[in-house]
């Protein structure tokens, strides 16, 4: 509800504005087929988009910019609403949220250009004030959007927003915009060249989103190949200890302790309860190497066991004064699971949060489906993060950043996680941790 509050001032501050320039739009009015082209243009370029470290980018930007540019303030708003046509089916959020956002920043940027248009010209300067105007209105709206949706601090959401790659895309937004403004002046050639350079950017978007979906794959493989072969090394050594201790215990049991002096009786009883704890420590390990994944007969809700895992986890939270939330999906998200070790995960990635973060830290948790319709579960902390040449050694046995840690928490997840099918995923930064569990949906 706060987040639709926000879109609703953003819209009425942009309406009573527009209102109150309507004499600007009098003034200049704009050729309707460049109009047409860059409403077209917009909707297009707002369907592939690139995922980045705190939600997604998309192209429509350059667009945007470009009817900020060269258009009056109202038709500049009419191209930002245009960008939301091709999200019907997404939901009303996203589609109100974009066509608001994008008509405020577009808006923002024309009210500067018609205060240094002269005639129908603008300067390269005040073209240049006009791209830097709407990118800090894009900055600004957006992360009080995230802000008002998710109800993260402004300061994390920077810190994951304003990468070095975002502030590249945006340059790159900025350069195409400008040339766009130089070329569309309404002829068939000013078409053609704008045409070229929308399709320049859609190539550069796609050979920039094939290259992290590249990354993230390589990513999975590596950690898949590295947990395989600890797990199958592990078992095989399990295997032969269990073999050779069930020898000794058999031997053990063989032995009659009423024919034994009190000394060699005490000992033998010692040596065979040890022995037999052994085999349980063995059999135990090996059932961790790979776990065996009983699936219950009915869907587990994940909303359920992220609310479970999170009482568990508030007095160990309460010792650090770490606060805990909770973002629950409205939607309700069943998987096919075996609870008892999906509890085991939930319970390690929360606890590695928890001593993860420094006093008063805090720590999220999180529900919802991923864009192909899986459930997932996150995990997010604003500890220290993880260094990037540590990144591979996750989830390996053994490996952890904590002092006292055993480092086998991350490794048994990883393995209960790819025996469901699913997948566990790092998606962090140095500035905080996120871990992401995606499993697949249950089918009735």
């Amino acid at each position: 509800m706060p987040s639709f509050i926000y879109l609703a001032i953003v819209a009425t501050i942009g309406a009573v504005l527009n209102v109150l320039v309507r004499h600007q739009d009098l003034m200049h009015p704009d050729n309707a087929l460049v109009l047409i082209y860059l409403c077209v243009s917009t909707a297009m370029l707002n369907i592939p988009n690139v995922r980045i470290e705190h939600g997604r980018l998309s192209l429509t930007g350059i667009a945007g910019v470009a009817a900020a540019l060269l258009l009056n303030p109202l038709d500049a708003t009419t191209v930002g609403l245009a960008s939301s046509v091709s999200l019907v089916g997404r939901g009303a959020y996203p589609i109100v949220s974009n066509a608001v956002l994008s008509g405020t920043i577009d808006y923002l940027g024309s009210i500067v250009a018609s205060e240094f248009r002269t005639g129908s010209q603008l300067g390269l300067g005040p073209r240049i004030l006009v791209i830097f105007v709407c990118i800090a209105a894009n900055l600004v709206v957006v992360v009080v959007a995230f802000r008002t949706r998710q109800g993260e601090p402004v300061r994390r959401v920077m810190s994951k927003t304003f990468t070095t790659s975002f502030f590249v895309a945006f340059a790159y937004f900025g350069l195409a915009s400008l040339l766009i403004s130089y070329v569309l002046d309404g002829s068939l050639l000013g078409y053609f060249l704008a045409t070229i350079v929308f399709v320049l950017a859609l190539a550069l978007t796609d050979t920039i989103a094939g290259r992290r979906v590249r990354r993230v794959l390589e990513s999975e493989l590596s950690d898949a190949d590295r947990h395989l072969f600890h797990s199958r090394a592990v078992e095989g050594v399990v295997h032969n200890l269990r073999n050779h201790m069930a020898n000794a215990v058999g031997y053990l049991q063989e032995v009659d302790p009423r024919r034994l002096d009190p000394v060699d009786r005490e000992s033998v009883e010692t040596a065979t309860a040890a022995a037999t704890d052994a085999v349980a420590v063995l059999r135990s390990l090996s059932q961790g190497a790979t776990p065996r994944v009983q699936y219950a007969s009915e869907p587990v809700d994940l909303n359920e066991l992220i609310t479970r895992a999170l009482g568990m986890a508030r007095p160990r939270a309460r010792t650090k004064e770490v606060q805990l939330a909770l973002r629950e999906s409205p939607d309700k998200v069943t998987v096919r699971a075996d609870p008892l070790l999906l509890r085991e995960v939930i319970t390690n990635l929360v606890n590695n949060a928890i001593d993860a973060v420094p006093a008063n830290g805090h720590v999220e948790l999180k529900t919802g489906r991923r864009g192909n319709g899986w459930p997932y579960f996150s995990v997010a902390d604003d500890g220290p993060g993880v260094p990037d040449d540590q990144r591979h050694h996750l989830f390996e046995p053994h490996f952890t950043t904590k002092e006292g840690g055993t480092g086998l928490g991350l490794f048994m997840s990883y393995g209960i996680v790819r025996e469901h099918q699913g997948q566990l995923l790092f998606e962090g930064n140095r500035r905080g941790a996120v871990f992401t569990v995606v499993l697949p949906p249950f089918v009735g």
